[in-house]
């Protein structure tokens, strides 16, 4: 449920804010509202890192462990060159 709330800050602050919003088609209020979140977010989870991964990127887990020392590039290309042979 929605509830409004009145703040008050500094008019160039309201402005810029204004204009980051329409630039990025979203509304002030749900800018804000995703700011607070992740401040809230950030208290529960001291001990995890401060990179918050949305919803929709953990839903496209796969459950597959990427070794970290996997040469990507080196795999792009034994693909590519498999792939034209």
């Amino acid at each position: 449920m929605d509830t409004k709330l009145t703040l008050k800050l500094d008019k160039f602050v309201i402005e810029q804010a204004k204009k980051y919003a329409t630039s990025h088609k979203r509304s002030l209020s749900r800018i804000i509202e995703s700011y607070l979140k992740l401040l809230i977010n950030r208290d529960k989870n001291e001990d995890e890192t401060d990179i918050e991964i949305s919803p929709f990127v953990k839903s496209m887990s796969t459950g597959i462990k990427i070794p970290a020392e996997l040469d990507y590039k080196s795999e792009i290309l034994n693909h590519l060159e498999d792939k034209h042979k």
